[in-house]
């Protein structure tokens, strides 16, 4: 924000740097706290967790589709971990039903330290070719679904006084990416990367907000031939990257490790978007 010469002499008072512990390993743990990640059942958002689990967070795994074995993979990750982890369904794309989904959250544990808004699909093809229903469903879940989750969680992170939003974009909100065409999905990232920008300077007394851009990983968004042979043709590393290689960089923004850290997108993408 541009500012006069007069306003920027003028003596203002900091604000207190938060309790956080000195010791880095200490810095990470989520130990107690309340993680909701949103597209958890497999790929990036189970990663998510995982990590977060490790760390001694209790979660809230949710899911759109039908998914009998959810529940016993929650019951394994809680297990393995020693903390609470539960599953929900819902459909982000449905205000009513993420607002009904934070509210029940918020009446079960209390309170939300963590969400990630993780949830999002993609369906390949041009703009000439792609019907408007595929073109809004894209939009309702990458975008509106995004925004519906900031919005309802963000009243909650209000309230509380604190909160953490993490919002998962992509490589593609900043290039075109080839060879298969991308667009509407290109423009869904491009705009919930804008829109954590933007939340981290609105929210800025409550809540910290990030964004993490991923390259090309090995899910099954990315699971076709060539996307294969994109990736490997690309990135730097010259492969696709592996989800468990995304969960330092969710924790790292989850924890108290990130605490100066808002408004940033990080990408992680083996060298993908280098010039």
């Amino acid at each position: 924000m541009s500012m006069t010469i007069e306003e920027c002499m003028a003596t203002r008072p900091g604000r207190p740097v938060p309790e956080i512990p000195s010791n880095v390993m200490d810095q990470f743990s989520m130990k107690g706290k309340v993680c909701v990640i949103t597209g958890a059942s497999r790929g990036i958002g189970y990663a998510v967790a995982e990590a977060f689990a490790e760390a001694g967070a209790h979660i809230v795994m949710v899911f759109s589709s039908e998914n009998p074995a959810m529940d016993q993979k929650a019951a394994a990750l809680a297990e393995r971990c020693g903390v609470n982890v539960v599953t929900r369904r819902c459909d982000v794309g449905h205000a009513t039903k993420v607002e009904s989904l934070i509210s029940d959250i918020c009446t079960e544990f209390g309170r939300i330290d963590v969400f990630v808004a993780n949830a999002g699909i993609c369906i390949p093809g041009s703009i000439l070719e792609q019907t408007l229903e595929e073109y809004h469903a894209q939009m309702n879940v990458n975008v509106h679904g995004v925004f519906y989750c900031a919005k309802y969680v963000g009243t909650v992170f209000k309230k509380q006084g604190n909160g953490n939003l993490i919002i998962t974009s992509s490589i593609s909100g900043r290039v075109v990416t080839v060879p298969v065409d991308h667009t509407t999905y290109n423009a869904t990232k491009a705009a919930v990367t804008h829109l954590g920008k933007s939340l981290a300077r609105e929210w800025r007394e409550f809540c910290r907000v990030n964004i993490v851009s991923p390259g090309w990983i090995d899910t099954d968004m990315s699971s076709d031939q060539a996307g294969i042979n994109e990736a490997r043709r690309m990135a730097v590393m010259g492969r696709q990257g592996h989800v468990k290689e995304l969960k330092a960089i969710y924790l790292y923004l989850a924890s108290d490790a990130s605490s100066f850290v808002t408004g940033a997108d990080f990408t992680i993408d083996g060298g993908y978007t280098l010039p």
